[in-house]
């Protein structure tokens, strides 16, 4: 199964390389490597703000059930739990700043 896997695989890659041998224009190259660079970065940013929301989603509801269950600990577990947000939220600003770094 594995054999017959590689070798599907081997002839994919072989018939492909064609395809990236094709010869553009700079301009029409730039211009369309901008349109992808756009795109993605539209879906890098969705993810990272997806991750960031259920992360912190996460971390509410922990906090929150931790000084339910000890009141006596409240200080230290808001203090951990802003912490921690501060963290989760700078992943979804360091993929805002590479991104507008990487479209401008």
């Amino acid at each position: 199964m594995n054999t017959k896997l590689f070798l599907i695989l081997l002839a994919l890659f072989v018939l492909a390389i064609p395809i990236f041998a094709q010869v553009t224009s700079t301009d029409a190259a730039r211009e369309s490597h901008l349109q992808w660079v756009v795109i993605t970065a539209g879906f890098a940013m969705a993810i990272a703000s997806a991750g960031c929301g259920i992360a912190q989603a996460k971390a509410v509801a922990a906090a929150a059930e931790g000084m339910g269950r000890n009141p006596g600990a409240s200080a230290a577990i808001r203090f951990a739990l802003i912490l921690g947000l501060v963290f989760i939220e700078s992943l979804a600003l360091y993929t805002f700043g590479i991104i507008f770094v990487k479209v401008k």
